[in-house]
């Protein structure tokens, strides 16, 4: 599993943290990073993830050159 921890305490509005949240949970699927459990640990919550090699597909945007329709496709997948 993966684990990302966000500073709950410095959200603005948490009501859309938590329907995201909500989201994860109900939505499985093949080609989505699933959503395990979350935590609420002292300020920060700990959002638990399959993990995946490979890191998030933004940092592989943010590095790689890419033609539009191969971003779209990378992303599709």
């Amino acid at each position: 599993v993966a684990i990302k921890q966000v500073s709950f305490q410095k959200q603005p509005n948490k009501e859309q943290i938590v329907n995201e949240l909500l989201v994860m949970r109900d939505n499985k699927h093949p080609n989505i990073v699933n959503y395990v459990d979350s935590y609420l640990v002292r300020e920060k919550l700990w959002i638990v993830m399959e993990y995946v090699d490979g890191g998030p597909l933004s940092a592989v945007v943010k590095e790689v050159r890419m033609a539009e329709g191969l971003m779209a496709a990378v992303s599709r997948e």
